[in-house]
């Protein structure tokens, strides 16, 4: 993360982490150890094994679960959403299956970055 906060295009910074799926898994325990991480896109997984990084997290997170989803039960989902810590979270749930996320959703998740970037930190625990 330092080296990209060095790239002139970048600076140094409040960060963001988007990750879905596999990227929600390897995401929620890297939002919880570092410190520059202010807000989090997460999604498209399941509760197994994550349940204690979940309620560590602290930073707003914006959720995505697909209702039609044959990889990750719904069920799982909705379970790690309520083991997130964070007091601001908003679950968006969209029909279709694991790959079928709206690219609305990635418009929307451009402008949750925004609005919770450019605000100062100290959100944390």
């Amino acid at each position: 993360m330092t080296a990209v906060q060095r790239l002139d295009q970048v600076g140094a910074g409040p960060v963001g982490y988007a990750g879905v799926s596999m990227g929600c898994g390897l995401g929620i325990p890297l939002i919880v150890a570092e410190p520059r991480i202010q807000a989090a896109v997460l999604g498209l997984l399941g509760v197994a094994g994550l349940a204690e990084d979940a309620a560590r997290i602290t930073v707003p997170v914006r959720f995505l679960v697909q209702w039609d989803d044959r990889q990750v039960p719904r069920d799982q989902s909705l379970a790690l959403f309520d083991a997130l810590g964070s007091a601001e979270k908003t679950l968006h749930a969209n029909p279709g299956g694991h790959g079928e996320v709206p690219s609305f959703e990635i418009d929307d998740a451009l402008s949750f970055f925004t609005r919770h970037l450019s605000r100062p930190a100290g959100r944390r625990a």
